[in-house]
């Protein structure tokens, strides 16, 4: 749980903030409270919530900045918004914000991965005395402990213990290792001081610790490793915040700075999972792992590496390329790379083979066994290189079983339309010089009727129905229409259009294949 106490303001400029992200749908005003008649007739606009807040401070002329303004957060979702709420209001009443009259707005935020509220009120209390402020965010630490029921004392004695575990040879490595379990540690007068939350919880005698150092750790493959790891990850993030990020979570690695935030003069590694410290230097140069890219450079890099990819395997898909680049963040769609929330096109003789990988990579789902199968597939799906798909080399179980269940509707003599009953079974009849196919675009499969020997006269001339037979049907659909104009049920297909007009049989289902549509129809 952290409840971070932002800037004061003589003009309440946290209930435009707030507000301003109502408006773009991202945050929720949930409670107002002591605001007088506001909101009672209608919503309360940012510039009536603001000159109340005013009035009501301005009871206490001697407070310049009287805005209070506070954010509530937990880690992820583990708290809902009802149970932060009612967190807050404790932390509220502890802090001195919890008394009757006090005004109070209170906004939840879902712009962040964890569940936060934002509350606005005064440092004027209802009897127009100052709320006591000294060591506030101290204060406010001890409360969140004691509202939680957090012994923090006991927390930095176990994580003391912990970081005894580890291989350090200096009391800079100790600190290191501490600063990563989120301390803050100093060397004092003969002793060390472990500080959490603005307030030191442990003293240690530095004998204690320096008995505690070991030789340097100097292990070359792990610092080998470890400088494959670093380089590799400064260069695909965008500053050094980024990488910390990156390390701790895929590796369990920290980086711990020395020196300005801005120009850091050393650094540490924290290994966690191998409990070692490891002075950076040994690794990479401060300087050389700070040498973070442009946007502009690590697009190149991205696409170099497409572009190996393409030299070492012609045939490498979109989907397989995005599992070897997920890791840099980055995929590619339709001709464009997205990388960290940008994106720009991917060099056209690149996105023009890997759509056409895409498409070969459709051809070979069907396993075509002939090249006369191959032909008419790269026709369909507009594939130019032909000789870049593989031919299978034995039909598949699939194929076999679909060329016995035709077989079984060629030979059921009680089958009216063969045509219809194929459709029905989800393939599509394909002339091509002088074979005949029957193509199934959802299972994948491609059966040269010619070549397995089925009776293709009964696809031109359907049977006819015995007149007895017709009459029977015609009597059905009779008794369905019937029942339509009653109000029974719905509007009947008659069946009656001409064959012109229902020439689905000709270019079958075309499930995901939109590019399909011109090259199947004749």
């Amino acid at each position: 749980m952290i409840a971070t106490i932002l800037p004061g303001s003589t003009n309440f400029h946290a209930v435009g903030y707030n507000e301003h992200k109502v408006s773009k749908g991202v945050a929720r005003l949930i409670e107002i409270q002591n605001f007088g008649s506001l909101g009672t007739f209608h919503k309360p606009t940012p510039s009536e919530l603001v000159g109340y807040l005013q009035k009501y401070s301005s009871q206490n002329s001697r407070i310049r900045k009287p805005q209070f303004h506070v954010a509530i957060s937990c880690k992820g979702h583990e708290m809902s918004e009802d149970e932060l709420l009612d967190f807050a209001h404790q932390y509220l009443k502890e802090m001195g914000y919890g008394e009757s009259g006090q005004p109070l707005l209170v906004y939840s935020h879902y712009d962040t991965e964890n569940t936060h509220l934002h509350i606005v009120t005064s440092r004027v209390a209802p009897d127009g005395k100052k709320i006591q402020h000294s060591h506030e965010r101290r204060r406010s630490q001890e409360v969140i402990d004691s509202i939680l029921g957090n012994d923090r004392k006991k927390k930095t004695e176990n994580d003391i213990d912990s970081a005894k575990q580890y291989t350090f040879s200096s009391f800079a490595q100790f600190k290191a290792i501490m600063v990563s379990m989120g301390y803050e540690v100093y060397q004092k007068d003969g002793n060390v001081f472990v500080k959490h939350g603005g307030k030191v919880q442990k003293k240690i005698p530095f004998t204690e610790i320096e008995s505690l150092f070991k030789s340097g750790y100097r292990e070359k493959i792990r610092c080998r490793q470890l400088r494959s790891i670093l380089k590799k990850y400064r260069d695909v993030s965008s500053n050094k915040e980024e990488l910390q990020k990156e390390l701790k979570t895929k590796f369990g690695i920290d980086i711990v700075f020395f020196g300005k935030k801005d120009a850091p003069y050393g650094y540490m590694l924290v290994d966690h999972a191998n409990k070692t410290v490891i002075h950076g230097a040994r690794v990479l140069a401060v300087e050389e792992l700070l040498k973070f890219t442009t946007p502009e450079e690590r697009f190149n890099r991205i696409e170099d590496y497409i572009d190996r990819l393409l030299t070492l395997n012609p045939k490498i898909t979109q989907s397989e390329i995005y599992s070897k680049i997920r890791k840099q963040r980055a995929y590619i769609e339709k001709g464009i790379i997205y990388f960290d929330g940008q994106n720009r096109p991917l060099k056209p003789f690149m996105a023009e083979a890997i759509d056409r990988n895409n498409r070969i990579a459709m051809v070979e789902m069907f396993s075509p066994a002939t090249e006369a199968e191959r032909d008419l597939l790269c026709k369909i799906f507009k594939v130019s290189r032909s000789d870049l798909v593989d031919l299978s080399l034995e039909r598949t179980h699939y194929y076999t079983d679909a060329v016995n269940r035709l077989s079984k509707i060629f030979n059921d003599d009680t089958v009216t339309s063969i045509r219809n009953r194929l459709h029905e079974e989800g393939f599509t009849i394909r002339q091509e010089k002088d074979a005949t196919y029957a193509i199934n675009f959802r299972q994948h499969i491609i059966i040269n009727l010619t070549e397995e020997n089925f009776n293709l006269e009964r696809l031109r001339k359907p049977i006819k129905q015995p007149v007895k037979q017709m009459e029977q049907h015609k009597q059905l659909q009779n008794r369905k229409c019937s029942t339509f104009f009653s109000g029974k049920g719905k509007l009947c297909d008659f069946g009656g259009g001409s064959h012109s007009e229902k020439r689905e049989w000709e270019v079958g289902q075309k499930v995901h294949y939109d590019d399909t549509d011109s090259s199947l129809k004749r």
